[in-house]
C-alpha cells in the first residue's frame, strides 16, 4: 500500500508556489500558475488565506492555509510557518518550490532544508529592512545578510532579481553571481492594458501602491499642495491603502486628512487599474526602492508618461526624458516641478506615454 502511494505521488509533477498573502499569489503570480497547470503541472499554493481562497481554488490550484505573519523576520514569527510550510512539502513532494518575496525566501528556504528538491527564491524587492535607517532595521539586515549568504548559496537554490542594483546588493552580501538570474520583473498583461486617451479636466496625477512611507506617499501629497499653493488646481487620485503590517505603513487618520485638502481623492484599493489611468494624465511614483514596480508597467501599458524617484526599481522603467522623469528621493520640490514640466506640456506627455508603452 505503501509503495503504491509513493509511486502514484512520484508520477505527477507538482510545484509549490509559497506568497505570504492570498492575494499576494492572485496579483502577482496567477498567469505563471496557469502556465504551470498547462504544461501538466499539479499546481499547489502554501498562503494566508483571507479572502482569495475561492479564486484561488476555481483555478484547479490546491491551496494550503499557512500562518504567515507579515511585516517581519521575527525568529519568533518563523517557528510555526516553517513548520507549516515542511509539513505541506513532506506531504506534497513537490518537484519545485517558488518562494515569493524577500520574507518567503527567508523562511521557505529555511522550511525545505534538507528535502532535495530546486527551489527558485524570487526577490521581488529587498524591502523595508533595506530602506529603513534606524538601528533596529541594521541589526536586523546584518542577520539576514548572513542568513541569505548561508540559504541562496545552497546547491538547490536558484535567485531571481528583478533589478541590477538588488543582484549587485545580493553579491556583495556574498550571495555567488552564478546562483543569480536578472528579469524583468513579474510583467504586465499589454492585451487587457491599452493605451487610453487622456481625460477632460484639469490636469489630474495618479499614484498606485500601498500607502508607505518608503513609496514617498509624503512627498508627493507635498507636492501636490506646493502646486495648489501656486495657483495650479491640479488634482491627486490616489489607489491603495495603508499596511498596518509594515512598518513603514501610514496611519489611515493621516490619509484622511489628506482627502480633507483640495484636489486629493483617496480610492483606496481598486481591482481594475485601468479605471485609474483612463481618469489620470501623469503616473507618479516616488518610492525609495522597488523591484519592478508594476504600478510604473501599468500605467506605461495605459500609455502614461511616468514621474518617479531616481532609485532601484523604477529608473528600470523611467528612462530620463524618454519615457518620463526622474526626482531625488523625499524631494517635494523636484516632484513638484516635473509634474509642472508634464502638467504644461500636452505633447511632452504625448511623447512619453508612447515610448512608456512601447
Amino acid at each position: 500500500m505503501k509503495a503504491t502511494t509513493v509511486g502514484k505521488l512520484n508520477s505527477t509533477r507538482r510545484i509549490l508556489y509559497v506568497v505570504n498573502e492570498d492575494f499576494a499569489f492572485l496579483l502577482n503570480r496567477l498567469p505563471m500558475a496557469r502556465a504551470a497547470h498547462d504544461a501538466g503541472f499539479e499546481v499547489h499554493v502554501a498562503t494566508k488565506v483571507n479572502r482569495g481562497a475561492s479564486a484561488i481554488e476555481a483555478e484547479g490550484f490546491i491551496l494550503h492555509p499557512i500562518p504567515f505573519q507579515r511585516g517581519g523576520l521575527s525568529p519568533l514569527a518563523a517557528i510555526p510557518t516553517i513548520k507549516a510550510l515542511r509539513t505541506v512539502e513532506k506531504k506534497i513532494g513537490p518537484n519545485v518550490v517558488h518562494h515569493s518575496g524577500l520574507q518567503c525566501c527567508v523562511f521557505g528556504a529555511l522550511a525545505a532544508l534538507g528535502q532535495g528538491f530546486p527551489v527558485v527564491n524570487a526577490i521581488t524587492g529587498l524591502g523595508y529592512i533595506f530602506t529603513s535607517t534606524t538601528w533596529r532595521s541594521r541589526l536586523l539586515k546584518l542577520n539576514v545578510a548572513w542568513l541569505l549568504r548561508w540559504l541562496l548559496n545552497r546547491k538547490e537554490s536558484r535567485v531571481l532579481v528583478q533589478n541590477p542594483d538588488d543582484r549587485d546588493a545580493l553579491v556583495a552580501l556574498g550571495v555567488k553571481s552564478d546562483r543569480i538570474t536578472l528579469i524583468p520583473g513579474s510583467g504586465v498583461d499589454d492585451e487587457k492594458l491599452n493605451p487610453l486617451p487622456e481625460p477632460d479636466g484639469p490636469i489630474t496625477v495618479g499614484f498606485a501602491g500601498r500607502l508607505l512611507v518608503d513609496k514617498g506617499i509624503r512627498a508627493l501629497v507635498s507636492a501636490h499642495g506646493l502646486l495648489r499653493s501656486q495657483g495650479y488646481r491640479f488634482n491627486l487620485v490616489i489607489a491603495g491603502n495603508p499596511d498596518p503590517a509594515n512598518p513603514a505603513s501610514i496611519a489611515s487618520a493621516e490619509v484622511e486628512r489628506w482627502t480633507h485638502r483640495p484636489g486629493i481623492i483617496w480610492l483606496g484599493h481598486i481591482d481594475n487599474i485601468a479605471l485609474l489611468w483612463r481618469n489620470c494624465h501623469i503616473a507618479v511614483l516616488p518610492s525609495h526602492r522597488e523591484g519592478l514596480p508594476g504600478a510604473l508597467l501599468e500605467a506605461a501599458a495605459c500609455g502614461r508618461p511616468l514621474v518617479a524617484t531616481d532609485v532601484p526599481g523604477c529608473r528600470e522603467v523611467v528612462c530620463q526624458d524618454k519615457t518620463g522623469l526622474l526626482v531625488p528621493v523625499e524631494d517635494p520640490d523636484a516632484l513638484a516641478h516635473a509634474i509642472l514640466q508634464l502638467a504644461e506640456s500636452q505633447q511632452l506627455r504625448a511623447r512619453y506615454g508612447q515610448a512608456a508603452r512601447l
